[in-house]
């Protein structure tokens, strides 16, 4: 796969089907993570595969009320508003990805395959670049994949107990990653232009950027 459709298109696909992930697949998942760039090329990283229906089961309630609380707090707010107001563009967009978030926590259990990605670097630098390779090969694969960190939020200790991470050995939880053949198209993902979002030496200031739109397909130089 090119690069740049792989960059474009690899965005949160939650809505997958219940099929297995081969091993070979997970293989090259895996092994693209660890090629990823870390501090000091330090590699402080483990990765937690979990495809156990028995232990996707115990995690599903506590994914639930993870989310459940998420809507209660973060984007209650914003949730109101977008429910307030459904014919608003911004509202179309917000409750899309809500009921996608919501899927996702209706069939937690159904999702084939999880990652759970751990290191000692609170920052995140060491880590995320490795879960962000992971989920790029899996979008060469076909594979959809999307992160979630709402486990470690409201239910921390809980998760870790279930997936037996020692205790007083400094692993800290990154991320969860969903994995699974989507039921969904890959497609570009509408953003806000770079230049929008961007500064350029002193905050506030023009980028010199003028990407109106994707410079995917057709014009990625």
């Amino acid at each position: 796969m090119d690069v740049w459709e792989a960059l474009y298109t690899t965005r949160a696909m939650r809505r997958v089907r219940t099929d297995p992930i081969p091993l070979a697949v997970q293989e090259r998942i895996l092994d693209a993570a660890v090629r990823a760039p870390s501090g000091g090329n330090t590699q402080d990283w483990r990765f937690l595969l979990v495809d156990d229906p028995a232990v996707k089961a115990r995690l599903a309630p506590l994914y639930a009320d993870s989310i459940r609380q998420l809507w209660e707090t973060a984007y209650r707010a914003r949730l109101e508003a977008a429910r307030a107001n459904p014919s608003d563009p911004a509202s179309v967009s917000f409750l899309k990805v809500q009921a996608s978030a919501q899927w996702l926590a209706d069939h937690f259990a159904d999702v084939p395959l999880y990652l759970f990605a751990f290191s000692h670097d609170s920052s995140g630098g060491s880590i995320f670049p490795a879960v962000w390779s992971a989920q790029l090969a899996a979008r060469a694969q076909g594979v959809g994949s999307a992160l979630t960190s709402v486990l470690g939020h409201f239910h921390p200790a809980e998760t870790l107990g279930i997936l037996g991470v020692p205790e007083g050995r400094g692993w800290q939880m990154a991320c969860c990653v969903s994995f699974g053949y989507p039921t969904g198209r890959w497609g570009v993902a509408p953003r806000r232009p770079a230049q929008e979002v961007t500064y350029r030496n002193t905050w506030g200031a023009g980028p010199g950027l003028s990407a109106a739109g994707p410079l995917w397909p057709g014009d990625a130089r």
